[in-house]
């Protein structure tokens, strides 16, 4: 399915480290850093060769000429679960939207239950279905439908991709909010104590997937993948993990997917590094409801459109 778009070197150590903190938020959302551009070689291979998958749904000749200008972008953020004999199914879906007049970045979560029309397949089903029926495009269709807005870039990131990045940083530290022991698909017995624990790659995983012993559900799934996501920047942007950058980038190239190529990221990274002045979290509002035996998220109306607001301007 074809859908229309529109028509319209080293640095001083100061600056150094300004330009690793971007740059790992960077490698996380929207793809490798900007100080692996200036120190690794193969970075434009990784990124070109291994990375970049272009889709039809969105035209990029059209984002280039927004980047150039400074224009706001809108780029959905897929966190995918593929296992072994599964085409996967899309595990955490945002839209990260950079607005450079205002240096203003949001970063919005749609809940992986939320009911909608699955755009080329005529009903209605949860939007993470979207990617088991027709991949990435049908995501990015699906999501423009829903909320009313043209998105320019996406990147895909399969969930395993995150533990490695954990792994790959010497592994991070969040403050839990809850006190459960890991009983899920790990198997390990790990104990995620309240209050500020130190997770490596496989506790991770546990962390972020556990749905079912959280009042929240969903949305406190989606705040400790957030939880996690920081605290990755954070440890990434640290002057001591200058020498993983190399590793990191190996990460990328195994498990993301984006239409962004190497020119890109690289002028997204000059044209848009001021965005992180302003950065406001939000996640969709709804309310949970069985039909025909089956748990979905409905978001009202009016939900819809103040997201479609926020992101639209």
């Amino acid at each position: 399915m074809t859908k229309q778009k529109r028509t319209d070197r080293r640095k001083k150590p100061k600056r150094l480290f300004l330009k690793i903190s971007l740059a790992v938020i960077l490698v996380l959302l929207l793809g490798v850093g900007g100080y692996a551009f200036s120190i690794y070689s193969n970075a434009k291979q990784t990124v070109n060769e291994k990375i970049h998958k272009s889709v039809s749904t969105i035209n990029t000749e059209v984002t280039k000429k927004k980047i150039n200008k400074e224009k706001p972008l809108n780029i959905l953020l897929l966190g995918v679960d593929k296992r072994p004999g599964d085409t996967g199914r899309s595990d955490a879906l945002m839209v990260l939207s950079l607005d450079p007049k205002n240096n203003e970045m949001q970063l919005i979560s749609v809940p992986r239950d939320t009911r909608t029309q699955i755009v080329g397949k005529g009903f209605k089903d949860k939007i993470n279905h979207a990617y088991a029926f027709g991949g990435i495009d049908m995501s990015i269709a699906t999501l423009e439908n829903l909320l009313k807005i043209e998105l320019d870039y996406y990147v895909e990131m399969n969930m395993q991709g995150l533990s490695e990045m954990v792994g790959a940083v010497g592994g991070i530290t969040v403050n839990n909010s809850l006190d459960w022991y890991d009983d899920g698909i790990y198997k390990k017995g790990y104990h995620y104590q309240k209050g500020e624990i130190a997770l490596n790659g496989p506790k991770t995983m546990g962390y972020v997937r556990m749905r079912y012993a959280d009042p929240a559900g969903d949305f406190g799934r989606t705040q400790r993948q957030r939880k996690v996501i920081q605290a990755v920047i954070d440890k990434g942007a640290s002057v001591a993990s200058v020498n993983k950058i190399d590793t990191m980038v190996d990460v990328l190239g195994n498990n993301m997917a984006t239409n962004m190529d190497f020119d890109d990221m690289k002028n997204l990274l000059f044209n848009y590094k001021d965005v992180r002045q302003n950065v406001v979290s939000y996640m969709m509002k709804g309310n949970g409801t069985m039909i025909d035996g089956v748990y979905y998220m409905l978001v009202p109306d009016e939900e819809v459109e103040k997201v479609h607001g926020m992101i639209a301007g």
